[in-house]
């Protein structure tokens, strides 16, 4: 396979339109690259002034393909789990707006939002649902690399994911629904990943999106 030099027109179309997920910058060589990796929630490289990703070649060498941030974009993503008076496991997903897919809540988190907080704000803006951190259990998660189908090798995702459990018993689940860029919002069963996927090729003719599925079989079979 011959690596290939990609940014998606939507990139090029953000920075003419001053979107803050896409760097203006077209030439990563004059990126302050020793900031950014200071600052990176997972360790890449950085060769003859171009970032590197650090987990997989996407097959598009450089260039940013559909993502508009070089290097790492960090997002937080919102776990929610419920159980109902039957014991039940459920898990809160969105289908996405942009065609890949269900996926978990989340989104960009904001320069100097704490990752949790970005999670909860995710989560209002495309479901509705609103968490209490007071009283809901919730734990934040290590950061971790998430293949986004949209990376290239010099654009990645990382994802710092947090688990609310809402707790058990519930006879109606929270009322949810799709916002923002979220196309619906559902409860899926979810005792384990096997159980979710078929649900939602039954249910949706769905899928998981591609970033979450090993994320999500993680969560679900541990």
């Amino acid at each position: 396979m011959i690596p290939r030099v990609y940014t998606d027109p939507s990139v090029l179309a953000g920075i003419a339109a001053g979107a803050t997920w896409a760097d203006p910058e077209m030439d990563p060589t004059r990126i302050d690259w020793p900031a950014r990796q200071a600052a990176a929630a997972i360790p890449f490289p950085v060769i003859d002034g171009r970032p590197v990703n650090p987990c997989e070649s996407t097959g598009v060498r450089h260039g940013r393909n559909l993502l508009g941030h070089w290097g790492e974009q960090v997002c937080a993503d919102a776990i929610v789990t419920a159980g109902d008076a039957h014991g039940c496991r459920w898990l809160l997903l969105v289908e996405r707006g942009d065609g890949n897919g269900w996926a978990l809540p989340g989104g960009y988190v904001d320069p100097g939002e704490d990752f949790t907080d970005a999670a909860v704000r995710e989560l209002v803006e495309e479901t509705g649902l609103v968490v209490d951190r007071a009283q809901d259990h919730y734990v934040t998660m290590p950061a971790r690399y998430v293949p986004d189908p949209r990376a290239s090798d010099e654009a990645w995702m990382v994802t710092v994911p947090t688990r609310f459990d809402l707790g058990s018993g519930f006879y109606l689940l929270p009322e949810v629904a799709g916002r923002d860029d979220a196309r619906r919002a559902a409860w899926v069963p979810a005792a384990g990943y096997a159980d979710l996927i078929g649900h939602l090729a039954r249910v949706y003719g769905g899928a998981v999106f591609r970033a979450h599925r090993a994320l999500l079989a993680d969560v679900l079979n541990g």
